[in-house]
């Protein structure tokens, strides 16, 4: 529908756990959060435009100002980046059927088409929540627990979340179509959703997991899953950064 609104939001954390102040780390020349901004605006879906970010100190926003990025100050106190999206959406304002985009804060690289295809997933759904599932490429690990799996069921809902590696085939009978998937921790939600969310008691699964949708998806919501392939990854060290920048400047020198 033409009127209907579409916005990415951001959840930027100053001091996060394995690598503080991470979202403003600036050796290419413009914080990490910024380069998540750039590449969200890429998205078709968006237009070039509709790119928020919700930061929790001042500082983020002030590094942002001068480039001309919009920034919403959220509150400290929130145990996930889907609540701290749901404050953003609230203080925006945003209507009840409005799209709102949660891309990660640390996720430079993420890639405009993983972006629609979650919009995509929740448009073509009756649920809340559309996300995406990417196959896995050769050398991948699917045992590793950092990396989280989905299950789908036939129609393209998600049936499960897990760190461990899911699905099991034990006599490798179940071919493609049990190909494990890895899920892009990039959600698409209707703003009313987020308004229930962060309502919703927290769950046995949630907790032993550490997988935020799955309080979601034990209370009974339906969680809409594009299959789409996914390279990018999220920066949790020093290293990665490190890395991160190499290929930046990388990408730089090729324009």
């Amino acid at each position: 529908m033409a009127s209907e609104r579409i916005i990415a939001i951001i959840p930027a954390r100053m001091e996060s756990t394995r690598l503080p102040r991470k979202v403003l780390l600036s050796q290419t020349g413009k914080p990490l959060v910024q380069h998540v901004v750039e590449a969200a605006r890429r998205a078709a879906c968006l237009a070039g435009g509709d790119v928020v970010v919700a930061a929790d100190d001042e500082r983020i926003a002030e590094a942002l100002e001068p480039l001309g990025t919009k920034v919403i100050l959220t509150s400290v106190d929130h145990p996930n980046g889907t609540s701290r999206v749901a404050e953003a959406a609230r203080l925006l304002g945003l209507p009840g059927d409005a799209i709102v985009v949660n891309v990660q804060g640390d996720e430079p690289e993420v890639e405009p088409a993983a972006i629609d295809a979650a919009v995509g997933a929740l448009r073509s759904s009756d649920g809340a929540i559309g996300t995406v599932g990417s196959p896995f490429e050769a050398g991948d690990d699917p045992s590793n627990p950092n990396v989280v799996k989905v299950v789908r069921r036939i129609d393209g809902t998600a049936m499960y979340f897990s760190r461990s590696p899911i699905p099991f085939d034990r006599d490798r009978a179940g071919g493609e179509d049990a190909a494990p998937l890895r899920h892009v921790g990039l959600y698409a939600y209707r703003a009313w959703f987020l308004e229930q969310y962060v309502k919703l008691p927290s769950t046995a699964l949630e907790r032993a997991e550490s997988l935020e949708q799955l309080r979601a998806l034990q209370h009974g919501y339906t969680i809409a899953v594009a299959v789409c392939r996914a390279g990018y990854q999220g920066i949790d060290t020093q290293e990665q950064y490190e890395a991160f920048v190499k290929r930046n400047t990388a990408r730089l020198a090729r324009t």
